[in-house]
Parts: C-alpha cells; structure tokens; sequence
C-alpha cells in the first residue's frame, strides 16, 4: 500500500497530488486529513501556480472509507461535515486544480472532481453519484450547476454510473485521453496554466466561480473591481512588454 496521498511537484509551478489508497483510493479519516494539510501548504506556497489531482490503479477515489464508517448518528454527521470542508477547500483553493479522473470516481471521489476547476478523463473512467446507493445524499448542489438538473437528477437518483463518454457528452468532463496519456497531458495542462500571469489566474478563478451567483449588476462591479487591480499591476505591464519583445514574460505577482 502506498502512503495514502502523496505530493510531488512534477514541473515548475505544478503540484501533482496522487491518492494511491488501493484497491478504491478511499478517503477515510486519516488521509483525508493529510490531503487537507497538503491543499494548505499549496495555498501558502506562492511558486504553486496549479494543481494536478489523481488516483492510482483503475480508481480516481471512491469516498470515503465505508468500512471504517460509524453506524450513524452525530459521529457520522461529523464526518460527512469534514468531508465538506475538504470539497470547499479544494473549490477555494488559490491556484486552479485539475482532476485528472483514472478511473471510478464514485460518492466523495465525484465531489473532488466537481469541486476542481478543471475534470480530465481516462477512457475507461466512470462517474457515481452513489449517496442514493448508502441512504446519504450528496453533489445535489455541485451537480446541476455543472451539467443540468434533468441530467444531474438522473445520476443523483439513481445511482448509477455514466461512462466517459457520457460524462464528455454532458460537460462533466472537458476532455479525454487514453489511461497512459491522461497525466500526461493534465501536467501539460497544468504547465500551461502555471505559465500564465499568476494573479490573473487566480482572479479569473475567483470571478469565475462567484460569477454564476451574481445578478448582472452586482457581476458587473465584482468585475471592473478585479479587473481594475489587475489592469495597474505590473505582471500586466511586463505581458504587454514581453509581447511587444517577443519574449517569454517573467511575473513577479505585483
């Protein structure tokens, strides 16, 4: 067994975060917390300008760890509630996070994915909304904002897997790619990203998800106050000047 989670940094400015819990990755208590500590040291690690999230073998992640569950009552609301709190740190995260789904992503393991800003998928991978399935329920706000209520109910109620190509079909997934390619090609993605004014990114990430929240008016001014900031800074400036010399540009967060 591996250690559970583990953080690599695989290029400049990408994080790699691998759940390597076989046979299901599951995220019982213990790893889940160290994903929580790691997802910290990102936010705080200013040269991290985004993240790739994966699993190992033929799962993504499954949830939580089933068989280590309590039978119910306030120790189980306790644990679902730190289950939350790990989806809205990954949704609030600083830099962009890319879920690069292996495999089955199934219960909290699709909450992971819909909580990243970017979902990659292996061929073969599938996706769950399986709370119906343990008399939970789950993703029943996540979900449709993502890809329809109609769509959304009919995994949420059910229970049931989609396939790959259904989850590119309904824009639960962006794209896919062979299982040898896929985390390839989300590092290349996430390269591309790192490479991009960094406080830009992250307003955009900010705008972007506060966006579809807002009346138009209020979007408007959430927009001309970010976008003010970022029009005087000088990683702006420096883009500008890098193009006009046809050079790379260097940002220095300011």
């Amino acid at each position: 067994m591996g250690e559970a989670i583990e953080m690599t940094r695989k290029e400049p400015g990408v994080a790699l975060i691998r759940i390597d819990n076989p046979p299901t990755n599951a995220l019982g208590a213990a790893p889940r917390a160290r994903l929580h500590a790691m997802l910290d040291e990102i936010d705080r690690d200013l040269s991290v300008r985004a993240v790739v999230v994966t699993g190992t073998g033929e799962a993504f992640c499954s949830g939580d760890d089933l068989k280590a569950m309590s039978g119910g009552g306030d120790a189980a609301m306790d644990n679902l509630e730190q289950f939350a709190r790990l989806f809205t740190r990954i949704e609030t995260l600083r830099v962009p996070v890319i879920a690069a789904v292996n495999g089955y992503a199934a219960g909290g393991g699709l909450e992971i994915a819909l909580a990243s800003d970017i979902r990659l998928a292996a061929r073969g991978a599938s996706f769950i909304a399986a709370a119906v399935n343990v008399g939970l329920m789950a993703s029943a706000w996540r979900l449709p904002r993502l890809i329809g209520l109609g769509r959304a109910r009919a995994m949420l109620l059910t229970g049931a897997p989609i396939d790959a190509r259904t989850a590119l079909d309904w824009g639960l997934a962006t794209a896919l790619y062979e299982a040898d390619d896929l985390a390839p090609r989300a590092l290349n993605l996430a390269l591309r990203i790192a490479t991009r004014a960094p406080l830009s990114i992250e307003a955009t990430k900010r705008m972007s998800g506060a966006a579809v929240d807002l009346d138009p008016q209020a979007a408007a001014q959430l927009n001309s106050d970010i976008l003010s900031g970022l029009a005087r800074s000088l990683d702006h400036q420096e883009a500008l000047n890098a193009f006009r010399e046809r050079r790379p540009p260097v940002f220095t967060r300011s």
